[in-house]
This record gives structure tokens, C-alpha cells and sequence, in this order.
């Protein structure tokens, strides 16, 4: 994903964990986005201007971000990243149980990031 490359937060999580487990991270994060159809519809709708697409990919750097940075994280914390992302960036208000069930994913991953690391 090329705005991870220009994102100023990758580089901390690459120095402090093995590049491997993070690049599985960055993997799992962008294959789960790309068939989270909500998320999906906002992009190919432009619901969130012409620039949707970027606003996605920047969700994703948010998210590897936020994973790699700790180890003590709060599903609901989670929820929240994806609930005010996709409404403010994306106008998009998301009902169908998807963020839970995102959050719950992304959570999962979490959890191999961190024993890949260990």
C-alpha cells in the first residue's frame, strides 16, 4: 500500500518490530478493507469526494498504525477509529454490524502481530 511508504508513523513500527510480522500486519489490514463492502461502496461511490480512494488507503495507514504501536488495545477504541473514519472522511454512517465485526478482525490480526513478535 504507497501511503504507508510516505506515512511517517510506519517507519516507528518497522524499527521496533520484525518487518515480517509488520508487513503481515499492513497485509491482513488492507485484504480485510478491501472486502468490507461498506467500505467498498463509500470508495466506488465517492461518498466521501473524489478523493474516497485515499481516504481508504489512509484508514489503513491509521489502523497499522494504531495495531503496531501497542499491546493493550480496546476493541471499542477500535470501533470508534472505524465508526468516526468512515462518517467524517467517508459520509458514511455504517449500521449493518460490519464495524464490530471489522473491529473484531483487525483485533485478531493484532493478536498475530504481536506473537510473531514475541
Amino acid at each position: 500500500m504507497g501511503s504507508l511508504n510516505g506515512n511517517n508513523h510506519s517507519g516507528v513500527a518497522f524499527t521496533r518490530q520484525k518487518p515480517e510480522a509488520a508487513s503481515h500486519l499492513q497485509e491482513g489490514i488492507t485484504l480485510l478493507l478491501s472486502r468490507w463492502h461498506g467500505l467498498q461502496m463509500a470508495v466506488q461511490n465517492q461518498w466521501g469526494g473524489h478523493d474516497s480512494f485515499q481516504k481508504s488507503q489512509q484508514l489503513a495507514a491509521d489502523i497499522f498504525f494504531w495495531l503496531s504501536q501497542s499491546k493493550a488495545l480496546q476493541i471499542e477504541d477500535l470501533e470508534n477509529l472505524l465508526h468516526e473514519s468512515m462518517l467524517l472522511s467517508l459520509n458514511t454512517e455504517i449500521e449493518d454490524g460490519s464495524i464490530e465485526e471489522v473491529a473484531e478482525q483487525l483485533m485478531i490480526l493484532h493478536e498475530e502481530y504481536l506473537h510473531g513478535n514475541s
